[in-house]
């Protein structure tokens, strides 16, 4: 009987080994870039400048005394221009009792849902 040559069977193993490792490299590498995308994604998608300027609108008008046109204003403007649910109340102080203002603040624009509470002098 003649000696049966296995040389081919051991390229082709190989070649299916080196394969394989290609393919779960690339599929490492694929979840990195995604995880790293949705990181990015959320930062950029944070809106901060949209509550500072939110904030800004309401600390300057809380010495208005018609805080109910303001209010239902604000609460339109962002949802029609933002597309963000803003709720906010203001308790203005009863100076011989109480010299604290408080004020909480609600926004939500689907992705980003931000409260905040303050009292000031």
């Amino acid at each position: 009987m003649a000696r049966l040559n296995d040389d081919a069977q051991w390229i082709i193993l190989m070649g299916f080994l080196i394969s394989f490792s290609f393919f779960f490299l690339a599929l490492i590498i694929n979840q990195s870039t995604v995880v790293g995308q949705t990181t990015a994604e959320s930062v950029i998608e944070f809106p901060k400048n949209d509550i500072r300027d939110l904030v800004g609108v309401i600390t300057t008008n809380t010495s208005r005394s018609n805080t109910t046109v303001v209010n239902s204003d604000i609460t339109v403007i962002s949802l029609h221009r933002k597309n963000a649910v803003v709720r906010y109340s203001l308790i203005q102080p009863n100076p011989p009792v109480d010299l604290h203002s408080y004020a909480s603040i609600h926004y939500n624009n689907g992705v980003t849902t931000y409260y905040e509470n303050w009292t000031s002098l």
